[in-house]
């Protein structure tokens, strides 16, 4: 359904680090970048996800939050870790979440900015 999406960040190198750390994992890279925006996608595609450059970014409230699809459990531990290590901040650890399906296993951080953003694989 959706083509793109993409989030305004107020320190685009920091973001940028976090974005490159805790979705490598999940198999996205880097697919452009210049001074104000970067894209990630699958190698050798275009960008899904794109973080752009703004002064006053506005960040939506909890009720807003972003999933990336992970090939797997261990891809899922993996961002989360990476994630707190480029300096998101804890919002769940990876682990099954039987109140969303028997097999929903996730993990959530918030990005530097204060984003909600999870990583899931629901198999």
């Amino acid at each position: 359904m959706l083509h793109h999406l993409s989030f305004a960040v107020t320190d685009l190198a920091r973001s940028a680090a976090f974005y490159d750390a805790a979705l490598a994992p999940l198999g996205y890279v880097r697919v452009f970048a210049d001074d104000t925006c970067v894209g990630y996608g699958y190698p050798g595609g275009g960008d899904k996800f794109a973080i752009k450059l703004r002064a006053n970014a506005a960040i939506p409230d909890s009720g807003f939050h972003l999933a990336f699809a992970a090939p797997d459990r261990e891809s899922v531990a993996r961002f989360h870790e990476e994630a707190l290590g480029h300096g998101g901040q804890d919002n769940g650890p990876a682990g099954l979440r039987p109140h969303y399906g028997n097999d929903y296993y996730a993990a959530f951080v918030l990005d530097p900015d204060g984003y909600h953003v999870e990583a899931v694989i629901n198999n």
